[in-house]
């Protein structure tokens, strides 16, 4: 178990869902968090409920310029979590740009600028750890999946590609994939989601690999055999399994 006394960590997307849950998380394991989304009264209540020192900026990810801003504004962090996104479930057929462009905005743009916000930094003082939120969905195409899997599999590149750049440096980056997790976004599915998980026992998963050294957590673990497995499989033995029926 690390120590987190004393620790500064900015997370962002921790209005609500899984966000919210790794705050309580942090927050009880000693670390001084400051949150932020775009909703100021759900970052208010958050702050009030926090069993530690805790405050709050508000900023919204599809806006550049407003995530230095935050940065600035926030000054030296020990770590950055990126758990903001946006989800609708889309097929080919039914192409929604609004709604696949914001997916691609939040989901992996989002991510670009708040690390590109904070890493400089955090190089240059030779100290930083960086947490981003990939998905089991990223792994291959899934059908139905138009704007929310590919913008997850840029996270997940993204994740990927720095570590291989900062794996021997003292800058920490961490990958965590999770499966489907009960929130106001997976209420928008009508299909079975196997292995579902609160969105308090997906932030345990997420803080436990925060504790250790390693990239990549994908859970539940079970489940997420069948995706990392999937990888290997053949195009005509994937679509043929995971393609539209």
């Amino acid at each position: 178990m690390k120590d987190w006394q004393g620790k500064r960590y900015w997370l962002v997307g921790a209005s609500e869902g899984l966000g919210r849950e790794v705050a309580f998380c942090m927050s009880r394991a000693g670390a001084e968090v400051i949150v932020s989304a775009r909703s100021e009264d759900r970052l208010k209540s958050l702050v009030d409920e926090l069993p530690g020192k805790a405050s709050y900026v508000t900023v919204d990810v599809a806006d550049r310029a407003a995530v230095e801003d935050a940065a600035a504004q926030i000054g030296q962090i020990d770590g950055v979590v990126y758990l903001a996104g946006v989800y609708w479930p889309m097929k080919s057929g039914e192409w929604d740009n609004e709604k696949a462009d914001l997916m691609g905005e939040i989901n992996y743009l989002g991510a670009s600028r708040v690390v590109g916000a904070v890493i400089k930094d955090m190089i240059a003082r030779g100290s930083g750890h960086i947490v981003l939120t990939g998905s089991l969905s990223g792994f291959r195409g899934l059908p139905g999946a138009i704007g929310y899997a590919s913008s997850k599999a840029g996270m997940m590149a993204l994740a990927e590609s720095m570590q291989a750049d900062l794996r021997n440096s003292p800058i920490a980056v961490q990958l965590v994939n999770p499966g489907f997790i009960k929130t106001r976004l997976t209420d928008k599915n009508d299909f079975n989601m196997p292995f579902i998980m609160s969105a308090e026992d997906a932030a345990r998963e997420v803080f436990e690999h925060m504790n250790t050294d390693d990239f990549k957590k994908s859970f539940p673990m079970v489940f997420s055999w069948v995706f990392r497995l999937s990888q290997l499989m053949p195009d005509w033995m994937y679509y043929r399994l995971f393609g539209a029926k």
